[in-house]
């Protein structure tokens, strides 16, 4: 087949994990903007960081690496040949991994010395895989990384190739500066995370957990984005940034119900799907109690302290109304919860089922699993199996600390006068892989957004976009992190 074929660009090394990346390849599956073809070649020494961060935020949106949860997709092969390419190009060899029965789920890692090797080591982190998009959905094409009204449009614009973008412009321009970071870097592009991560940076810190030694924290996605807050002095518009210190964590179950099969003009009291609908209709009832860990708490009272309103328990709504659009990340992470998202029974109109499953996607605040499971199998029932198809953990890092002080210095050395609040995050990061290394992560894509974007909206939506200004913006505060980290 021809190499410029979408067909070859889902088939490149499916030889096995080991298959050596290819060098001086031509990135043939690059599209062309304003008659010009888009490749690692033009993004020249001269470029500033922020413009390459623009430019190959657009080439990895245009490279398709949907991920659909079960082993289909074209994987993350051709970004992660990409990124490494990138990478050589500016003298550097990275690591590069893939599961063996997977080759297609590739995840590339390279390590920067700093000028003080003895001290602990930070891991700066993004995925290279997208959600999958609906063409027929979407006012623009999600994989042309089409710019307009001041936006990059396209699957992946926020989530989360704009970071994986400024973060390799960073390092470009860290590597052709010849300065060093105050500390050792981890710069890591992992495949897989869409799915949990399995695939990508649980299988690095499964089978190379060396390539971290001396690491101790860790930065990605989902942070460091901006809201905006009336001040209480004034009631102007004031900006707050939006730091992931905590995350909840993941109980994807399986719910399967026994019953006794029969005909379906017989009485049957014994029926599978009667006894999953009674078991889901009692987890969807259950009322899952508010809890205020560390993270929302100090969030609140950042609130409370910039626009001069008071908060409390019984008055939540009033606070999570100042928060606009963010209120949709902070509202889940007052409780765990549990959402059912499948079903699954029966072949025929006339036969009664031997069986009944359905799938619950539960979250869970830091502290809580235990108590967690424990409910949903006494709310199942007797008749009703609970399967644990994937678990990860809950997350909660220090508000403070030197880290926590570089990047609020980065983002207020960028938008002097604005504030920096801590956040739970309701979904999850690969910091939750990281985590078994003893690695603290935190969540820190840092981004100054119009006041009328939806950006929480952006994340798997359909015209999922991000504002060029807005990756400028976090170039420079992430350049400013890496010289003071």
């Amino acid at each position: 087949m021809h190499r410029s074929s979408p067909a070859y660009r889902c088939t490149l090394a499916r030889s096995g994990a080991a298959a050596p990346i290819l060098p001086g390849y031509a990135w043939p599956w690059l599209a062309r903007v304003d008659g010009m073809t888009t490749t690692p070649e033009d993004l020249s020494p001269s470029s500033t960081a922020e413009e390459e961060a623009v430019r190959i935020c657009k080439e990895l949106i245009r490279i398709d690496t949907s991920n659909y949860g079960d082993g289909s997709g074209p994987g993350e092969r051709a970004a992660a040949e990409y990124v490494v390419e990138l990478l050589r190009e500016v003298g550097l060899e990275p690591e590069v991994t893939a599961p063996a029965d997977h080759p297609e789920r590739t995840s590339v890692v390279v390590r920067t010395p700093g000028r003080d090797s003895s001290r602990p080591g930070l891991v700066l982190h993004g995925h290279l895989d997208v959600v999958p998009a609906e063409a027929k959905d979407w006012t623009v094409d999600p994989f042309s990384a089409e710019e307009k009204d001041g936006m990059i449009w396209g699957r992946g614009a926020v989530d989360m190739k704009d970071m994986d973008a400024m973060l390799l412009a960073t390092l470009r321009q860290l590597v052709r500066s010849g300065e060093k970071p105050p500390r050792d870097i981890v710069w890591a592009f992992f495949a897989d995370e869409e799915a949990g991560g399995t695939q990508g940076a649980g299988h690095v810190v499964a089978e190379h957990p060396e390539w971290f030694e001396g690491c101790t924290e860790a930065i990605s996605e989902v942070g460091g984005f901006s809201i905006t807050l009336p001040d209480h002095a004034t009631g102007a518009p004031t900006r707050a940034y939006l730091l992931q210190t905590a995350e909840k964590g993941i109980a994807w179950l399986r719910l399967h119900a026994s019953g006794r099969a029969g005909h379906g003009s017989v009485p049957n009291s014994e029926n599978a799907i009667v006894r999953l609908a009674e078991a889901i209709a009692r987890i969807d009832a259950h009322p899952w109690p508010r809890t205020y860990i560390a993270s929302v708490r100090e969030l609140f009272d950042g609130v409370e302290r910039v626009t001069g309103e008071s908060w409390s328990e019984e008055k939540v709504e009033d606070v999570l109304a100042r928060l606009g659009g963010a209120r949709r990340f902070v509202e889940g992470t007052l409780q765990d919860t549990s959402n059912f998202s499948m079903l699954d029974s029966g072949y025929k109109m006339n036969v009664i089922p031997q069986s009944a499953s359905a799938s619950l996607d539960c979250r869970f605040l830091p502290g809580h699993e235990d108590e967690l499971l424990d409910t949903i199998r006494e709310l199942a029932g007797e008749h009703v199996e609970v399967e644990i198809e994937h678990k990860d953990v809950a997350l909660e890092a220090p508000s403070s600390g030197e880290l926590v002080d570089s990047m609020k210095r980065a983002l207020l050395k960028e938008d002097p006068g604005a504030h920096v609040l801590p956040y739970c995050l309701s979904g999850g990061t690969d910091n939750k892989h990281l985590s078994r290394l003893g690695i603290t992560g935190y969540g820190f894509a840092p981004l100054r957004l119009p006041e009328d974007l939806d950006f929480v909206g952006m994340f798997h939506g359909v015209d999922e976009r991000v504002p060029v200004d807005a990756i400028r913006f976090g170039t420079r505060v992430l350049g400013q992190l890496i010289a003071d980290c």
